[in-house]
């Protein structure tokens, strides 16, 4: 039944733009994702993804490009959001809450006064079917990118992520490579939008990396799991939600959810048996 399902997504073009795109945006969130999780910075996705809702909204609003608005925001966005995560006064969780609450407002305002709502929806909760050509080429681009620079600069992303201090006491400009971090995500969430909304998006950035860490122990580890597994529950979920006939970026974020109990299980489990094993 599954493999029926498979065969009959890959019948439909739109589900394959759909499966490429997801496919793709699933991997490039979860390798960075690891990196914003362990520096405390996981929600950055859901506060970016509400600052591209509401570029989108007002770019639509306006009769703008959508893309062409929604990626230079979203990247000055996460410029600011780091510098203001930075500030004594203003900590990273009130930073996130100040802009997305903020450019949520603004976007339905957009809206409420123009009277536009195409498309909104869809980037709101996402839709598959509004998945173009144009979204399956960038997030190709952007994952094939994001694993080029990541393989590059391994070593002192690796540095970054568990000792900013001392990375930058060698004379490494960390502000650098967090900005790196902070727009390649930019990216991801403005294209991911498209699959999963910008409520749903920040699920692809948070659920595997966690899940993964329930077993795992070693960054390098961490990765590679977090990679598969968010590949493989974004399929799962793509081919339920189309059995089913339920909402796409919900169903998805179930199986990931599901994933995480799994995992959570199993690595129970195996501490309960390490701690038999060092009794005896």
């Amino acid at each position: 039944m599954f493999i029926d399902a498979i065969i009959e997504i890959f019948s439909h073009s739109f589900m394959v733009r759909a499966l490429i795109t997801g496919l793709f945006i699933s991997i490039t969130a979860s390798i960075l994702g690891v990196s914003l999780v362990l520096k405390r910075y996981s929600m950055i996705g859901d506060g970016l993804s509400h600052v591209g809702f509401g570029a989108l909204a007002i770019s639509t609003a306006l009769g703008f490009a959508p893309l062409v608005v929604a990626v230079p925001v979203v990247i000055i966005a996460a410029f600011f959001l780091l510098r203001l995560s930075n500030n004594a006064k203003t900590k990273g969780d009130a930073a996130i809450a100040l802009i997305s609450t903020s450019s949520l407002a603004f976007g339905v305002l957009a809206v409420s006064l123009s009277g536009a709502n195409s498309d909104l929806n869809s980037y709101l909760f996402g839709s598959i079917i509004s998945v173009s050509k144009l979204d399956m080429y960038l997030s190709v681009a952007l994952s094939a990118l994001v694993v080029v620079i990541y393989s590059l600069l391994y070593n002192r992303i690796f540095a970054v992520t568990f000792d900013e201090d001392f990375t930058s006491a060698t004379g490494t400009n960390t502000g650098a490579y967090n900005m790196l971090i902070a727009n390649l995500t930019a990216f991801t969430v403005v294209l991911g939008m498209r699959v999963l909304g910008a409520l749903l998006i920040s699920s692809l950035i948070i659920f595997p990396c966690l899940t993964a860490m329930r077993v795992f122990k070693t960054y390098k580890s961490v990765v590679i799991c977090a990679c598969v597994l968010s590949a493989v529950t974004f399929l799962v979920g793509l081919v339920a939600s189309f059995m089913l006939k339920t909402p796409t970026g919900a169903t998805i974020v179930l199986a990931n959810l599901i994933a995480y109990l799994v995992f959570f299980v199993i690595g129970k489990a195996r501490g309960k048996i390490h701690i038999k094993a060092k009794g005896a």
